[in-house]
C-alpha cells in the first residue's frame, strides 16, 4: 500500500513537468524554471487562447481559423488573424522569456497553420484528475477496493471546482466544464458507496459535496439516507427524503425515483 501512495504522490506532483497548469476551481500557471506563478498576462485574448488550447488540448491540432473563428467570432479577419499572431507571441513571451529568436516555440507547438499544446512538457491538474478516476475504476473493477479508494480521494482531492471558472459564460468552455463535472459527481459517488459501512459520515460529507455540485444529483439523496440511517439518525435519513423531493419538484416538476421512494418507505418502517 505504501508503493501505491507513492505512486499517486508522485502522480500528483506538479514539480514532474516544466509547467503547471491548473485548472479546477482557481486558474494558475507555474513555471518549474522559476518557482513561481505568473502573475501579469498582458492581454486578455492571451490568456484565451492559452486556455481555449488546454480546453481542447485532446485534439491532435487545431487549425487557426477554427480557433480564431471559436474565440473571436465577433471579429473579421484580418483583426482575427492580428490578435491571434499579438495572443500567441504573448503566450511565447511569458512560458519562454529567454527563448532565442528563430529557436521553435516549445509549450506551443505549430505545423503548418495547426496549433497544439506540448503536453508532454505540462502537468494539467485536469489531466491528472482523469487518470486518477480512470484508475479507480480499472482497480474498483477488478474488486481491489482498498486501493481504489485511494484514487478516488486523491481525485475528489484535486477536483476543487469548476473548470476554468474565470471562463464559466464562454461557449467554448462549457462542454468540457460539464464533462469533468460528471465525471467528479460519479467519482465522489462511487467513493461515498465504497465507504458507506467503513465510515458513513464520510459518506455524508460526500454526498453534501455532490448536492453542491448539483442539487438535483438523486444518487447522492439515497446515499445520504442510508448513511444516516447506519449513524442510528432516521430523522436526518426522513428529512434528506423530504428534502430530495423538494428539490424535483421545485427543479423539474417531478417525484423521486421508485428507488428512492422505495428507501424512504424501508426507512420509516426500520
Amino acid at each position: 500500500m505504501e508503493a501505491l501512495v507513492q505512486q499517486i504522490q508522485q502522480l500528483c506532483s506538479p514539480s514532474t513537468q516544466e509547467i503547471s497548469v491548473f485548472c479546477l476551481g482557481n486558474f494558475s500557471v507555474c513555471i518549474k524554471e522559476h518557482s513561481e506563478e505568473i502573475q501579469n498576462w498582458g492581454r486578455d485574448k492571451t490568456l484565451q487562447l492559452f486556455q481555449f488550447l488546454i480546453t481542447h488540448r485532446h485534439h491532435r491540432g487545431l487549425h487557426k481559423e477554427k480557433i480564431i473563428d471559436r474565440l473571436w467570432d465577433d471579429l473579421d479577419m484580418e483583426a482575427g488573424e492580428r490578435d491571434f499572431k499579438v495572443a500567441l507571441h504573448g503566450i511565447h513571451k511569458i512560458l519562454e522569456p529567454e527563448r532565442k529568436r528563430n529557436a521553435d516555440p516549445h509549450f506551443v507547438r505549430r505545423q503548418g497553420p495547426v496549433y497544439r499544446l506540448h503536453r508532454e512538457a505540462i502537468w494539467l491538474d485536469v489531466d491528472v484528475f482523469e487518470q486518477l478516476i480512470s484508475e479507480g475504476n480499472r482497480l474498483f473493477s477488478q474488486e481491489d477496493t482498498e486501493a481504489a479508494i485511494l484514487y478516488f480521494q486523491k481525485a475528489i482531492e484535486l477536483y476543487r471546482g469548476d473548470f476554468l471558472p474565470d471562463r464559466l459564460y464562454e461557449d467554448w468552455s462549457s462542454s468540457e466544464r460539464e464533462r469533468l463535472q460528471l465525471l467528479a459527481l460519479g467519482a465522489i459517488i462511487q467513493l461515498a458507496e465504497l465507504l458507506l459501512d467503513k465510515n458513513p459520515l464520510e459518506s455524508i460529507h460526500l454526498t453534501q459535496k455532490a448536492l453542491l455540485i448539483d442539487p438535483v444529483w438523486e444518487d447522492a439523496y439515497r446515499i445520504q439516507m442510508k448513511a444516516y440511517l447506519r449513524k442510528g439518525n432516521r430523522p436526518l435519513a426522513i428529512r434528506t427524503f423530504q428534502q430530495c423531493t423538494k428539490v424535483l419538484e421545485d427543479e423539474f416538476g417531478i417525484e423521486p425515483l421508485p428507488e428512492t421512494k422505495k428507501l424512504f418507505q424501508e426507512i420509516k418502517g426500520f
